[in-house]
């Protein structure tokens, strides 16, 4: 259950009007409650030392704060409308729900919009004589702090909107939301599931009438199902898979005949687009699309590409970092249910064969992915070195077939041996 309000909080993030529309509920209810001091006053006796408030002062700062806060709350929707384009076209449009879910944006637009109603409705009220001398004091107190509030969120959001959209800040966001997704599936490479045991396409399949990704998989309704009716249930499609009518999304291993399809297609949450969350994957293929776009003639930027590719190798890192390695048998809550691994092929072919292909014209790429596959088959077991010894070579074969200076090829070369000399190295110890 935390695992799926996980992921409905992470789908709310998305959502741009979700915060405005909080921070407006209780912006009004803060303007007309503001009222209570003067009941409250009246009964405590406090009346008599209550600062006295003009009702033509606060009528003046309430019309100078709704006209300012429409202003700026129409520049804050301008700007970050701006940089979410500039966002989609500088790296791709794959990185937008990543930066709509800046929260320090989001909490501009939200406080700007806010002070303007808040503004608005207390405005009103004070026309109407709805506030005594203690409910003026009082909302002029809160007018007060949220122009303060104001002023420092402002200040706070011009410095993030200056780079909200470029491509520095928009790569770091996806290394980070990679990072953070490879290092929850390495904490729990089955998903708190049992490994596939035996042929992964044993048992009855089962299909889905929809056609999308996998986003997520209620594991609990698995083992509720499975346990009910005695069977296991083998997971085909892990988040990130695209499945269609013709697909399998998992397998029913033994157990009773009244365990429906439809009972285990609704533990399977499909979409129209991958997510960063659940899937690593996804992270790798989008930092490979903008190294992609850098590499393409009308960009022609193999700086971002070389970049890319030294990201690849941090996560790759982070990947076989010790201290993240978890016993998958000591977390396992769901043991009627099998989840398959990560595919080190299929994270290897994401991050580097489109990256390979498209830059093999460009030595600088290839010379930083030869360094970057050398230090993974130094610092890796012995799957992530066979990985990177195969892609090594692959990445020097479409360099070969590009590059024509012989100065050029020879560097390549060079790395790309020391890769090869260190998994032999390492087979021999």
């Amino acid at each position: 259950m935390l695992d799926k309000l996980e992921f409905i909080l992470n789908r709310i993030r998305e959502r741009l009007w979700i915060k405005p529309l909080i921070v407006c509920l209780l912006s009004i209810a803060a303007a007309l409650a503001s009222r209570g001091a003067d009941s409250f006053g009246a009964e405590m006796g406090w009346e008599q030392w209550t600062p006295e408030v003009s009702k033509e002062s606060l009528i003046e700062l309430l019309k100078i704060c709704a006209a300012s806060m429409l202003v700026i709350a129409t520049l804050a929707v301008a700007s970050m409308v701006s940089a979410y384009a500039s966002a989609a076209s500088t790296a791709t449009p794959r990185t937008f729900a990543l930066v709509i879910t800046d929260d320090v944006s989001q909490n501009a637009l939200s406080t700007f919009i806010g002070a303007f109603i808040f503004s608005i409705v207390a405005l009103v009220a004070l026309m109407n004589g709805y506030y005594g001398n203690s409910g003026r004091f009082l909302l002029c107190a809160i007018t007060l702090s949220i122009l303060s509030v104001v002023i420092v969120t402002f200040v706070r959001w011009v410095d993030r909107i200056a780079r909200l959209g470029r491509l520095g800040a928009v790569i770091e966001k996806v290394e980070t939301a990679t990072a953070q997704s490879l290092k929850r599936r390495r904490a729990q490479p089955t998903m708190r599931c049992a490994g596939i045991d035996g042929s992964p396409s044993d048992g009855r399949p089962v299909f889905t009438c929809q056609v999308g990704y996998v986003q997520h998989i209620e594991c609990n309704k698995l083992q509720s199902c499975a346990k009910k009716y005695d069977a296991f249930i083998r997971v085909a499609a892990l988040p990130g898979a695209f499945v269609s009518p013709g697909v399998p999304i998992a397998f029913v291993v033994d157990g009773d005949e009244e365990l429906e399809a439809a009972m285990v297609e609704n533990a399977f949450v499909i979409g129209r687009n991958r997510i960063f969350e659940e899937d690593p994957c996804f992270g790798l293929t989008v930092l490979s699309e903008i190294a992609i776009r850098g590499l393409s003639p009308a960009v022609n930027d193999p700086g971002t590409a070389r970049d890319i590719v030294g990201a690849m190798g941090r996560l790759f890192v982070q990947w076989m970092a010790p201290e993240d390695k978890t016993d998958a048998a000591e977390t396992c809550e769901f043991d009627r249910v099998q989840v398959p691994e990560l595919s080190l092929w299929d994270m290897f072919d994401d991050a580097f064969t489109a990256i390979a292909r498209e830059g093999a014209g460009a030595p600088i790429v290839h010379i930083r992915l030869q360094e970057t596959l050398y230090a993974l088959a130094h610092f890796g077991d012995g799957a992530m070195r066979d990985m990177a010894v195969k892609h090594s070579r692959l990445a020097l074969a479409r360099a070969e077939q590009t590059l024509t200076l012989e100065d050029d090829l020879e560097a390549v070369r060079n790395a790309g041996l020391c890769c090869e000399l260190s998994s032999e190295d390492g087979q021999k110890r």
